[in-house]
């Protein structure tokens, strides 16, 4: 019987040694595999006791000591560290073991066996033993070396650019898609009269206080389209810097992966190179206005003045002269630009179809009208509209124009309700409207609030020193449209040319290098590319002359004899009598000569 219940207790004592043993089994097991885990991190884990001596360290922090375990545990943190940040670690570990709070993202440097210095972003919590007593501390670190290399080279690279930005003496500005201002440099305040504190985070509109706002238009484009829009060039009508002219460009911000984040935009101050432009340099272009000659480059000066006004103008002129591109020119440079241009021609359309053409109808206000339609004028609301042809429009017509231009407002046709437009008025014009108004057949009224400004325009065979220039710019237009290589002309097209009196003008020349274009298959134009009536025109120098010694010319009846002779074309006449023909023209408008 005893020796039952021994061989029982034996056995119990068996089992329960049994269990215990797979008990630390189990845990010597689990340390293992943490042990494995820890040491698997990249992340460096450590523990020392009060003293700051190192009682536990990963394989993570061996490796960042380029040291072994063995020699590392046991050694004080100070040993890795130089004096400075031993004490502000030591400092840190303090408030730590005092207040009981761990420390987060303590940055500080440590230094391997060579020597070399390595960033750490370190966690700081203390360590309990089972009776909550504080036993030492545990860290947990980072290797934050390359990344703090970056960060110091971007912040390098980010100073050397505000100091370019803080440098340029071009105001720069940049905005996100929904226009509010992201950043602007210090020349913007010279320019814009803004502090860039008071911009920044603001919307962009609400920054422009002292100007006419034009540049939110260039944004608001290259916002909408996302394309870049270079050096438009706007006269600010800045209260702080009063006539003051710049340049503007915009372009779409993006970042590294190319994806759209704003624009940027780039004001010039061009003031001072506007006035040096106006006194020294002839200019042979202004918008698609080709010339160098003297009257054109006084209309250039002129359109310049004109650009950013609501003045209405009256552009004069013969049939194709580029009355058109005078309108064209005055609203692109100035600050509607981006708003509607509206065309008229008031010669093509009866009364009845213009007043609706221009101003629009209701439905049902005459036969037809099956539906509402928008008049010219509420389409070009905000831009400018061109009535081409108005000295042929009706007495009816001319009297709703006055109210248009005095009122800036109109009715629809079959509608009472008027409707406010903004819309500058420019009119263009070949006949004689002065004369028209003194035979009663246009409205006296009318004609001076259209010509607040007349522009005139001078016919091609008063500014034949410009051929050349138009012939060039035509070459390279219709080089691209036709894909050829047309070097020139030759010298006989362009005596050709300099002999004939171009009573189309400008349209006409045109006309003729396009005709010359499709025929010619080589580098140059002949005078077998030109039009028939041309290569026929009368040698004029087979003409007899007129035996007037110079000291005996009679002006007056030497000319009118000389054009009578020549069917009054003032080319050959010039030609006959071995003058110029600046001396015909001026003779003519002396003496007041007709051709009778």
């Amino acid at each position: 019987m005893k020796n039952d219940k021994k061989s029982e207790q034996e056995a119990a004592k068996l089992e329960q040694n049994d269990q215990t043993s797979k008990l630390i089994a189990s845990l010597q097991e689990s340390l293992q595999r943490y042990e494995t885990i820890l040491n698997d991190l990249d992340v460096y884990l450590g523990e020392t006791d009060l003293e700051g001596n190192i009682t536990f360290i990963n394989d993570a922090g061996c490796r960042l000591a380029e040291l072994s375990r063995r020699i590392l545990i046991g050694r004080h943190y100070k040993t890795f560290t130089d004096p400075e940040t031993a004490e502000r670690i030591r400092q840190i570990y303090e408030n730590i073991y005092k207040t009981g709070i761990p420390a987060k993202n303590v940055i500080f440097e440590v230094i391997d066996k060579h020597g070399r210095r390595r960033t750490v972003d370190q966690s700081v919590s203390l360590i309990r033993n089972t009776e909550g007593v504080i036993t030492g501390f545990r860290n947990v670190s980072l290797d934050i070396t390359a990344r703090k290399e970056a960060e110091n080279k971007l912040t390098e690279h980010r100073s050397r650019l505000e100091a370019i930005f803080r440098s340029v003496k071009d105001a720069i500005i940049t905005v996100d898609p929904n226009l509010i201002v992201i950043e602007a440099n210090k020349s913007m305040e010279n320019i814009c009269g803004t502090e860039v504190e008071e911009i920044v985070g603001k919307e962009f509109p609400q920054c422009q206080q002292h100007c006419n706002q034009a540049c939110h238009e260039v944004l608001g484009q290259t916002l909408e389209k996302k394309t870049a829009i270079k050096e438009y060039r706007i006269e600010c009508e800045n209260q702080h810097r009063l006539q003051q002219v710049v340049n503007v460009s915009s372009s779409p911000l993006l970042d590294p992966q190319g994806k759209f984040m704003g624009a940027v935009l780039i004001i010039r101050d061009i003031t001072l190179l506007r006035e040096i432009e106006r006194e020294l340099r002839e200019r042979n272009q202004f918008q698609n206005l080709i010339g160098r000659n003297k009257t054109m480059q006084d209309i250039y000066s002129l359109l310049e003045d004109l650009a950013n006004l609501d003045t209405a103008v009256l552009v004069t002129g013969e049939s194709g002269t580029g009355k058109e591109l005078v309108a064209r020119a005055l609203h692109y440079s100035g600050n509607r630009a981006f708003k509607p241009f509206v065309t008229v021609n008031c010669s093509a359309l009866a009364e009845s179809l213009l007043e609706s053409e221009l101003f629009g109808h209701v439905r049902g206000a005459f036969t037809g009208a099956i539906k509402d339609k928008q008049g010219r004028f509420q389409a070009a609301n905000g831009g400018t509209i061109l009535l081409d042809e108005i000295g042929d429009i009706s007495p009816m017509i001319q009297l709703k124009l006055l109210r248009v231009l005095q009122e800036k407002e109109f009715e629809r046709v079959g509608e009472s309700t008027p409707q406010k437009v903004d819309v500058r008025v420019i009119a263009s014009t070949n006949k004689d409207l002065k004369g028209k108004v003194n035979r009663g057949e246009f409205r006296q009224d009318l004609y001076y609030r259209l010509k607040v400004v007349e522009v005139a325009l001078p016919p091609l065979r008063e500014r034949l020193e410009d051929l050349p220039l138009l012939v060039d710019h035509f070459r390279c237009s219709f080089n691209e449209r036709f894909n050829k290589h047309v070097e020139g002309i030759s010298n006989e097209v362009l005596s050709t040319f300099m002999d004939y009196n171009w009573p189309g003008n400008v349209r006409e020349l045109e006309h003729v290098m396009e005709h010359a274009f499709v025929l010619c298959h080589g580098a140059t134009i002949t005078i077998h590319h030109l039009p028939v009536d041309l290569r026929n025109i009368e040698q004029i120098n087979d003409l007899p002359q007129i035996k007037t010694p110079a000291k005996k010319f009679n002006g007056g009846q030497d000319i009118l004899d000389a054009l009578n002779k020549t069917g009054w074309n003032k080319t050959k006449a010039a030609r006959l009598l071995g003058i110029s023909r600046q001396t015909v023209y001026r003779k003519i408008n002396s003496q007041q000569f007709t051709n009778k």
